[in-house]
């Protein structure tokens, strides 16, 4: 969780300091204002980028969870059916 807080951090940092940067520079109003909406739009897309590569890296982690625990539960029927079979097999 905290390299996502740094990520999200850094990331509204550089939109902030970006439209400060633009706010503080001369130019016309309508200049300014459709910079910082290119710069807004910039930054909300950098923040989808790197959401979804979070969020695809944690899918691959649950998706190979997933499939330890199964070969884990095949694992462990495999054995009880063993032993049951061991131990029907002493009781005749």
């Amino acid at each position: 969780m905290k390299t996502n807080e740094t990520i999200i951090g850094v990331l509204g940092g550089v939109a902030i300091g970006a439209a400060l940067g633009i706010l503080f520079a001369p130019d016309k109003g309508t200049n300014t204002r459709k910079k910082i909406a290119d710069k807004s739009n910039d930054a909300k897309n950098k923040a989808f980028e790197s959401l979804s590569g979070l969020l695809d890296n944690v899918s691959e982690k649950c998706n190979s969870l997933l499939h330890k625990g199964e070969d884990m539960a095949v694992n462990g029927m495999n054995t009880v059916n063993k032993e049951f079979d061991t131990a029907k097999a002493n009781i005749k």
